[in-house]
């Protein structure tokens, strides 16, 4: 049975006083899901998240890493790195680091071989934008995102991944993505791993929805059969939003 999964991307907000204080409301809340729940704060309070955490049912992950295991690449931080301080999930290919950091389908082929041969788990992000939409590429785009990172990979590697569409073209434009277009392009996602790895891969595999989900709109989104949880932007920096996202199931 696939796992319900919520998962709250911090972005470049909080110090380390509002980490800390955002933590200590997150163990505050109370869950009435099943929902498996994560937090990625920035690189800097990922030690103290994970140890302030430890012992409750929220897993600290990272939001990037590099493909090197080390080396001369300033500023950037291996799979190793984030294991040392006790990270074994990593968000990848998320559509800010695409737009804002030209990150391509062949360099984030690079950082899913890494996280796996250093048995981390992956949260892939892939997306298409307005234009793709309007024209009516949505499909293909994702396809190819999907087909150019992943396929490469072994059926046993799907065990460590988890999907996250973001639809671009729905998030700070304006436009809305309603319910049943993120069913929609789920249930796309879901078959184009059933016709590369069969049924039984298709079907465990957790896909998540990364388009603006709020307290308002969670239980509609989530009602979804091929929709599996949230990546969580804004709504998860207060606690008691991302609480009522996670209990949504």
């Amino acid at each position: 049975m696939r796992k319900h999964i919520v998962a709250g991307n911090w972005k470049m907000n909080n110090q380390l006083s509002e980490t800390k204080a955002l933590i200590t409301d997150l163990k505050q809340q109370t869950q009435t899901s099943d929902a498996e729940v994560m937090i990625a704060p920035t690189f800097t309070n990922l030690w103290h998240a994970f140890e302030a955490l430890r012992q409750e049912d929220i897993e600290v992950i990272a939001q990037n890493m590099h493909f090197a295991e080390n080396g001369a690449y300033t500023g950037e931080v291996s799979a190793s790195m984030l294991k040392s301080v006790g990270i074994q999930t990593v968000i990848l290919g998320h559509s800010e680091r695409r737009a804002y950091f030209n990150e391509t389908d062949e360099s984030l082929a690079k950082k899913v071989d890494a996280a796996l041969n250093n048995e981390m788990r992956v949260i892939f992000c892939f997306g298409e934008e307005l234009a793709d939409r309007k024209a009516g590429k949505e499909e293909a785009v994702v396809e190819s995102q999907i087909k150019n990172v992943l396929f490469h990979l072994g059926a046993d590697a799907f065990k460590n991944i988890v999907l996250a569409y973001e639809p671009v073209w729905a998030i700070g434009t304006g436009e809305t993505a309603t319910p049943e277009q993120a069913q929609d392009m789920h249930a796309f996602i879901r078959k184009t791993l059933s016709n590369k790895y069969g049924n039984d891969v298709a079907n465990s595999v957790s896909i998540l929805y990364g388009g603006s989900v709020k307290p308002n709109n969670a239980k509609e989104i989530f009602s979804k059969p091929d929709v599996d949880g949230g990546l969580i932007g804004g709504a998860s920096l207060k606690a008691e939003d991302f609480y009522a996202i996670v209990n949504a199931f």
